[in-house]
């Protein structure tokens, strides 16, 4: 059996070469359709690794309390939190390592001649561990200064490129608004994120020295708490939202006035959705698969039409039905697979350079890839059935007679 395969495998290999531009033609749909099978899934996978790792960095164990609902109107009619309402979290909610209240407002940094719109952050220390940010140079707040307000900041990368160039930014003085803040500490880069936002364009200065100099109130726009690792996210969740409604004495039959997003949720739902899309996506490019396959089928009908004498022949001087049928069925396979294989190539190559032109990792799938390849050669085998077995079905006296 293994070396009737051999030498249809041989007589396969043939006639492929002496058909080259048509044989080329024949597996051009299995060609398309495993590489857009191959760039879509790898593509896909790309981008959920880059959205999942984005909102990873975004912090650990990360819940984010927002006054206002996207239900219940804008978020503005809602009342911001206190300083107060931090405090209450980290005291009385269990299984929270940390809670970073937080306001923020667009404002012209000048350093020298050199000027540039950005974030001025109110934050604390704790800010930097719940958004996990890692200092590249300098230090963070100390408590003097957290509790004084003193307009000490943390610039972002963005910011020291824009402002500074290749100086050393640590100690310098830049020029706000209202007010001048000295650099004591540089953000280590984190990029753009999948939304959009330049997450280095920012400055961070102590809450307190943000509530008096800038906005001018007590106000927290966002509370971030981070819980301990190995607790529920959920039960912190619904822990937090408890205290919040008595806090802001919401009665029992009235919505909340406030948001707690649990970032895990979100991750959850983005890894969903882009599966989904990815799934779908590949679903319709497979479709080229079976195009390809009928290609295949109607070639080889030609070809047994083209190759009836011989055919008659060897039937004739005593090769059996089941020996042209592994014939044609082997050239049908040979053929898918070799489209299979240049398809996975094809889609390989797409997909490395679409990666970066797309800022999106390039993730190779090689279950995905030997999927495609064992299907590419099964949609030859399938639609190569039929004219192999017409082939093997003809009659040997009447092949001989054909013209």
């Amino acid at each position: 059996m293994i070396a009737m395969i051999v030498e249809a495998f041989r007589l396969a290999i043939r006639e492929i070469s002496r058909n080259i531009m048509r044989s080329g033609l024949t597996t051009l749909g299995i060609v398309i359709g495993v590489a857009a099978v191959i760039a879509m899934v790898t593509l896909g996978g790309g981008a959920q690794e880059k959205v999942t790792g984005d909102i990873a960095n975004l912090g650990k164990n990360l819940l984010v309390v927002a006054p206002g609902s996207g239900q219940n109107g804008p978020r503005s009619s809602a009342p911001p939190f206190k300083m107060s309402d931090a405090e209450a979290i980290r005291r009385n909610v269990t299984g929270v390592e940390a809670v970073a209240p937080f306001g923020s407002s667009s404002v012209i940094a000048v350093y020298g001649n050199e000027n540039w719109k950005t974030q001025i952050n109110g934050v604390n220390n704790d800010y930097f561990f719940v958004r996990s940010w890692q200092l590249a140079a300098g230090r963070m707040f100390d408590e003097g200064e957290e509790r004084a307000g003193r307009m000490v900041c943390v610039i972002g990368e963005s910011v020291r490129k824009e402002l500074f160039g290749g100086q050393d930014p640590l100690g310098a003085k830049i020029r706000l608004s209202k007010g001048t803040c000295t650099v004591i500490g540089l953000l280590a880069p984190k990029g753009q994120s999948s939304f959009g936002q330049d997450q280095d364009n920012a400055i961070l200065v102590p809450l307190a020295a943000f509530q008096r100099r800038v906005s001018g109130n007590t106000d927290v726009s966002i509370l971030f708490v981070s819980a301990r690792d190995g607790v529920d996210t959920t039960r912190v969740k619904e822990a937090v939202e408890a205290l919040m409604r008595q806090r802001r004495h919401i009665p029992a039959n009235q919505p909340d006035d406030f948001e707690v997003n649990d970032l895990k949720e979100i991750a959850k739902i983005v890894e969903t959705t882009t599966g989904i899309l990815t799934a779908l996506l590949g679903a319709i490019a497979a479709i080229s698969l079976i195009v390809g396959g009928i290609g295949i089928m109607n070639i080889m009908l030609v070809s047994v039409t083209e190759r009836t004498r011989e055919i008659g022949i060897r039937l004739a001087i005593g090769a059996l039905e089941r020996e042209v049928l592994t014939q044609f069925l082997v050239e049908a396979a040979t053929l898918s697979f070799l489209g299979g294989f240049l398809g996975i190539l094809l889609g390989l190559g797409i997909s490395a350079l679409a990666s970066p032109a797309l800022t999106i990792p390039f993730v190779l799938n090689v279950p995905i890839i030997l999927v495609a390849f064992l299907f590419s050669g099964a949609v030859g085998l399938v639609f190569g059935f039929f004219p192999a077995r017409r082939a093997a079905r003809l009659d040997p006296i009447e092949a001989l007679r054909y013209e």
